[in-house]
C-alpha cells in the first residue's frame, strides 16, 4: 500500500507526519542532529519502519513516487543559516554609484533615533561589493552601456578571493534585464563553476534594497541547498527510496527538489508554513471553520499565522534576522518560545524566557544529556504537565530531579518556591506567545475572539487554553497528531510555486497593452512550472494577484484578478472596486474617488494533488471514556486552585469520538500532552482531535 510522508526538521525534533490510502495518519519524532541533519531523517524513518513492523527497503519502496506515495520534506537548514550566519560567501555586482544599497537599506536603521543600537552589518561586506559602470532607465532604455571589461575584471577578482557565489542586481533590471543577463553569460564564461543569482529571476520587484538583498540571499544558500539536497538524496537512495524528493516551500506548498535548488530562498521557513496548511485543513474538516488562528510551538520556537475565510495570510514584510526579503511567503510571526527556551533573571530582578534555547543538543535540563539551563519543558515538569516517564510514549525519560535543580536557579533569585518559580517560566513565555499573536490579529485590524485556535508543536497542548484565555479566544481545537503539525501539512499541501512582476502603471491611464504583456508572461511562467511537475491539466489552477495603492501610500494591498479581462474597462473597473474593498477590510476607510498605483503583479501556480489525502474518522462513542482511557492520577499545578491537586491522566490513543472530560485533567499521547485546566471541558471530534471550550 502506498503511503505518503512528509518529514519536518525543527530545532528540537524532527517529526515525520505518515499517512496510508485509508487516512490513517501517525507522527513519529527522534531529536533532530544538527551536526548531520540526513541522520535525524534516517533515524526518523527507521522508526517508522519498525513501528509498522518493515523492513527499512521494503517501508522505503511504500512511498516511492513510482507506486503513487510520495516523500516531501520540510527544513530548517536554510533559516538556521541565515540566522547564525554560515550561508556562502557572496560577491555582489551592482550599479556604479549604488555600492552602499545593503548598507543604506530603506532608512538605515530601524529606529533611527535609538542611539544605543548600532547601524546593522550589510548582508554582504562592502569590499565584496563591486560596481560596474551601467544604466537602465525606469522606463527600461538604455543610458550607459554595460562595461564588459570590469565585469571580468570583477568576476576575476571575486574568484581570487574565494567567493563561494556572485549575485547580479542592477538598477533598473525590473524594467530592462538585459545587462544582468549578459552579466550571467560573462560569468559562465569566466567562471562556469561558481554559483549564481541575477536579481531580475529571483525577486523582480521595484524596491531596491528588498531585490539586491534577496538575490544576496538566494546566492548565498544555493551552494548549500544544493549540496544538502544532493547529499540527501544520495542518503534516501542507499536506504531504498526510489523516484522524486519533494520539498516545502515558504509559499505554504510543495515543490520539487530541483525547483528548491534554483530558488533555494522559497526553502526559508518552509516548516513553519506548512503548520497554517494543516490548522486550515483541521478547522474546516473538523469543524467546518474558515477563521483559524494556527499556532505551533515547538522545541525552539512559537510561529502563528491567521487564515481568514479559508485564505492563508501572505505578506511581503518577510524578515530573517536584520534582512526583509520582499518575497511573497506565509506570513509568520515567530518568537523564542519553545519548549527548550531558556529561563533567565536580568539584572533589575525581572524574569525572561528565550529567544536562546537548550535545542536538541544538550536539551532541556531534564533530558539528562548535560543541559544546566531552567527551561519551559523543566518547568512543565515540575508543574505537574509532562509524565516524566511517558515523554514521547516513554522513548525518552525525563529527570525531575534535574529539572528541579535547574529552575531552583530562578527560584533563589526571585525568592519563590518552586513551584512558582516554574509557574513564572511558564506565564512568562504565554505572554511572550500573547504578543506575538496579538501582532499578526488585534494591530492587524483582526477580532480573534470570532477565530477558531488551532494548537500544534509538542508543547501547544500545555499552553494553547492559557494563552487562548488571554485572547478571549473560546474554542481551541488540538489535533492528536499535534506534535508534527507542520508534517501534516506537508501531506495535505498542494505543489506551488509563486512568481512576481513589477509593472508600474495608474488607473487614470492604464497601462492596458504593458499589463497584459505582463501577465501573459506570469501565466507562461505558471505554467512551464507546472508542465516541469508533470501536473495533469485538470488538476491545474493559476491564481493572479494585483498589488496597489492609493496615491502617496508607502504599501500596497493585494487584490484577487484571476478572472478578471484587465484589458477592458469593465474589468479594470471590476478590479478598482475590489481594492476598495480590501481598503476597507484592511483599514476600515476607503476612497471611492481616488484613482491607484499598481506596482506589482504576482501569479501562484498551483498542482492539486493526485491522491486526495482522506483522514480516518471514527464511529461515535459514549461520552464516558472507557476505563481503559484512565491512566492514573498525579499532583498537577493550576493557578486557578493556587496550588496542586489530584488530577486524573488519560491515554489518548484510548479515547474516542464523543468522549468528553470535564478539568482539570490531562491528556497524552505519545507526541503531545494536552492539559484541560479547571473551567475548561474536551470532547473528542470524529477525527480523534481534542475540543477544548469553557464548562
Amino acid at each position: 500500500m502506498a503511503i505518503q510522508i512528509c518529514i519536518d526538521i525543527g530545532g528540537t525534533f524532527t517529526d515525520a507526519a505518515i499517512v496510508d490510502k485509508e487516512g490513517n495518519l501517525r507522527i513519529y519524532k527522534v531529536s533532530t542532529t544538527p551536526d548531520n541533519y540526513s541522520d535525524g531523517i534516517v533515524n526518523v524513518l527507521k522508526l517508522a519502519a519498525d513501528s509498522s513492523e518493515k523492513p527499512l527497503p521494503e517501508f522505503m519502496e511504500s512511498c516511492s513516487s513510482f507506486i503513487g506515495g510520495s516523500l516531501v520534506h520540510g527544513t530548517t537548514i536554510s533559516t538556521n543559516a541565515m540566522l547564525e550566519g554560515k550561508v556562502a560567501k557572496v560577491g555582489l555586482i551592482c550599479t556604479k554609484g549604488f555600492r552602499d544599497m545593503l548598507l543604506f537599506r530603506e532608512g538605515y536603521k530601524e529606529n533611527p533615533h535609538d542611539f544605543q543600537v548600532d547601524y546593522p552589518e550589510p548582508f554582504v561586506p562592502r569590499y565584496l561589493t563591486l560596481p560596474v559602470t551601467e544604466r537602465i532607465n525606469s522606463e527600461g532604455g538604455i543610458n550607459i552601456p554595460l562595461n564588459e571589461d570590469e565585469v571580468r575584471q570583477a568576476v576575476r577578482q571575486f574568484k581570487e578571493w574565494n567567493v563561494e557565489a556572485i549575485a547580479v542586481s542592477l538598477m533598473w533590471s525590473v524594467a530592462n534585464p538585459v545587462h544582468e543577463q549578459r552579466i550571467r553569460e560573462i560569468i559562465k564564461e569566466e567562471w562556469p563553476e561558481v554559483s549564481y543569482s541575477i536579481s531580475s529571476e529571483v525577486n523582480p520587484i521595484i524596491r531596491e534594497y528588498r531585490r539586491t538583498v534577496s538575490c544576496c540571499v538566494d546566492a548565498a544558500l544555493k551552494p548549500l541547498v544544493t549540496g544538502y539536497v544532493d547529499s540527501l538524496r544520495k542518503r534516501l537512495e542507499e536506504i531504498g527510496y526510489k523516484g522524486a524528493l519533494g520539498m516545502l516551500n515558504s509559499s505554504g506548498g510543495v515543490m520539487s527538489a530541483d525547483e528548491i535548488i534554483t530558488r533555494p530562498i522559497y526553502s526559508i521557513n518552509s516548516g513553519p508554513a506548512l503548520a497554517s496548511v494543516a490548522g486550515k485543513e483541521f478547522g474546516k474538516r473538523e469543524l467546518n471553520i474558515e477563521n483559524v488562528l494556527t499556532v505551533d510551538m515547538g522545541g525552539t520556537s512559537f510561529d502563528v499565522s491567521v487564515i481568514t475565510e479559508g485564505e492563508i495570510a501572505v505578506s511581503r514584510e518577510v524578515k530573517v534576522g536584520e534582512e526583509l526579503l520582499g518575497i511573497s511567503k506565509v506570513d509568520i510571526r515567530s518568537v523564542g518560545a519553545g519548549g527548550g527556551s531558556i529561563a533567565w533573571v536580568d539584572p533589575g530582578g525581572l524574569i525572561h524566557v528565550g529567544p536562546q534555547s537548550a535545542g536538541a543538543v544538550p536539551g532541556p535540563a531534564c533530558y539528562g544529556m548535560g543541559g544546566e539551563e531552567p527551561t519551559v519543558t523543566d518547568a512543565n515538569l515540575i508543574l505537574g504537565y509532562f509524565d516524566p516517564d511517558y515523554f514521547l510514549g516513554g522513548r525518552i525519560k525525563l529527570d525531575k530531579g534535574l529539572a528541579e535543580k535547574a529552575v531552583d536557579k530562578i527560584a533563589k533569585k526571585l525568592n519563590l518556591s518552586l513551584l512558582e518559580a516554574a509557574h513564572a517560566i511558564y506565564s512568562t513565555v504565554n505572554s511572550n506567545m500573547y504578543s506575538a499573536m496579538y501582532d499578526v490579529t488585534v494591530w492587524q485590524g483582526i477580532d480573534p475572539r470570532g477565530y477558531l485556535m488551532v494548537g500544534g508543536g509538542g508543547c501547544a497542548g500545555a499552553h494553547s487554553t492559557a494563552i487562548a484565555d488571554m485572547l478571549k479566544i473560546s474554542r481551541v481545537l488540538i489535533p492528536k497528531v499535534a506534535g508534527g503539525l507542520s508534517a501534516v501539512g506537508g501531506t495535505v499541501a498542494d505543489l506551488v510555486a509563486e512568481y512576481s512582476v513589477s509593472h508600474y502603471t495608474e488607473t487614470r491611464d492604464f497601462d492596458y497593452a504593458g499589463v497584459k504583456k505582463t501577465i501573459d508572461t506570469l501565466k507562461r511562467w505558471a505554467t512551464e512550472f507546472l508542465d516541469r511537475s508533470e501536473v495533469p491539466p485538470e488538476r491545474r489552477a493559476i491564481e493572479l494577484t494585483a498589488e496597489a495603492r492609493y496615491p502617496y501610500q508607502v504599501w500596497e494591498l493585494p487584490v484577487p484578478i484571476t478572472h478578471l479581462d484587465l484589458t477592458t474597462k469593465e474589468g479594470l473597473a471590476e478590479m478598482v472596486e475590489r481594492f476598495h474593498d480590501v481598503h476597507l477590510k484592511v483599514f476600515a476607510i476607503k476612497e471611492p474617488e481616488a484613482y491607484l498605483e499598481c506596482l506589482f503583479w504576482r501569479v501562484r501556480a498551483v498542482g492539486r494533488a493526485l491522491y486526495e489525502v482522506k483522514f480516518a474518522e471514527q464511529k461515535l462513542h459514549d461520552e464516558k471514556p472507557s476505563s481503559a482511557a484512565l491512566m492514573g492520577k498525579r499532583k498537577v499545578y493550576f493557578e486557578k486552585l493556587r496550588g496542586t491537586t489530584e488530577t486524573p491522566i488519560y491515554l489518548g490513543s484510548e479515547l474516542y469520538y464523543g468522549n468528553k472530560i470535564a478539568g482539570p485533567a490531562i491528556i497524552e499521547d505519545e507526541t503531545s500532552t494536552t492539559v484541560v485546566p479547571p473551567g475548561k471541558k474536551v470532547s473528542v471530534t470524529n477525527y480523534g482531535s481534542y475540543l477544548l471550550e469553557s464548562v
